[in-house]
């Protein structure tokens, strides 16, 4: 009998450690997906600042919306590409988080 209790004691202490790992690889994770999302924020308000000023600076309607037309694409195509990026490091957290349980899904295959 405490053979089998020694025995479920390290099953529940080695998921713990599993589980901490990946609590810890979420958390790791989130922390660089805020930190590219506060870097796109902070480009994408000097990006539109920027095009702003050019846009007051403009003296005819043509060139206004030249302006705009030029801001508008460079916009659509950052915020493609950061969908883009965000996809993946989400992608990249959920695999992360996911790697100390295969150890355990390969255990319980046996």
């Amino acid at each position: 009998m405490i053979k089998n209790f020694d025995a479920i004691q390290k099953q529940g202490q080695e998921n713990i450690d599993l589980t901490m790992k990946s609590v810890s690889a979420v958390n790791k994770g989130f922390q660089d997906i805020a930190k590219v999302a506060a870097d796109f924020s902070k480009t994408n308000f000097e990006t539109s600042s920027a095009a702003a000023e050019k846009l007051m600076a403009t003296k005819s309607v043509d060139k206004a919306f030249e302006v705009q037309a030029d801001f508008v694409k460079g916009a659509y195509e950052a915020f493609v590409a950061q969908a883009t990026r965000m996809g993946e490091l989400y992608s990249v957290v959920a695999k992360e988080a996911y790697k100390p349980f295969e150890t355990m899904t390969t255990k319980a295959a046996k």
